[in-house]
This record gives structure tokens, sequence and C-alpha cells, in this order.
């Protein structure tokens, strides 16, 4: 199998406001939507991240049509952690949790969208033991 490109799925009660959230604080665009959905690309994620409206008649399997969030963290991976939170958190975002380090060398702080869906950015520095 060749994967040719990942895309991760998320209900939410209000779409554009994740995606809102997500082109302002981390710079995604739209790549396409209609009525109750927008997909969202960033050119070095290597993820899309789309948004569905929670109850969208459409949605398969419906016995999971429920929103998204809970126990879900949307991770990304970046330079500069702390100027990340800096400006992010400067611009109005939730925060969370503030920067911190885990003793494995993880620092990590994270931010949550009007949706309730948290958004973590993680800087390796330290290798784990």
């Amino acid at each position: 199998m060749q994967i040719k490109s990942t895309a991760v799925s998320l209900n939410v009660a209000d779409v554009d406001a994740s995606a809102r959230f997500a082109a302002e604080h981390f710079g995604f665009t739209e790549a396409m939507s209609a009525d109750g959905f927008v997909s969202l690309a960033h050119p070095t994620a290597g993820v899309n991240v789309v948004f569905l409206r929670t109850g969208l008649a459409t949605f398969r399997p419906q016995e999971i049509a429920g929103p998204a969030g809970q126990g879900l963290l949307i991770a990304f991976e970046v330079d500069a952690l702390d100027a990340e939170f800096e400006r992010i958190s400067a611009a109005g975002a939730r925060v969370i949790t503030p920067p911190e380090t885990e003793p494995w060398g993880e620092r990590y702080c994270q931010f949550a969208d009007d949706n309730g869906l948290v958004w973590q950015l993680v800087e390796w520095v330290a290798a784990p033991e």
C-alpha cells in the first residue's frame, strides 16, 4: 500500500470556529468546504484536518457520530515552542497548559478552540532516557 495523503476528521458543533482557530493560530488554509464540512491543509504539517458538523446525516457509522474531543489532542511538533506559545497566547487563544517539560524531554503547551478541542505543541528539548 502507498498512502497518498493523511487526514484527521473531527465532529464539532461549530465547524467555522475550529477552522478559524486552526487558520489564525496554526497557519492552516481551506482546501475545500461545503455545508457542515471544511478540510484544512498546511504546507508543512503532512496532514489535513477536517471538521464535520456534529449531526450530519451523511456521517458513517452513525453510532459514533457524536462530538470529538474527550481524550483527543491535536499535537504538532515545532521548533521554538516558547516563542510559538507567546505568539498564540498573545493573539487571544485560550491557554489550557502553559509550557511544561516532562522528565523524558518533551516540552509542550496546550490551547483550546471554541469547540473545546485541545491543540498541543511539542518540542523535544532532551533525548528520552
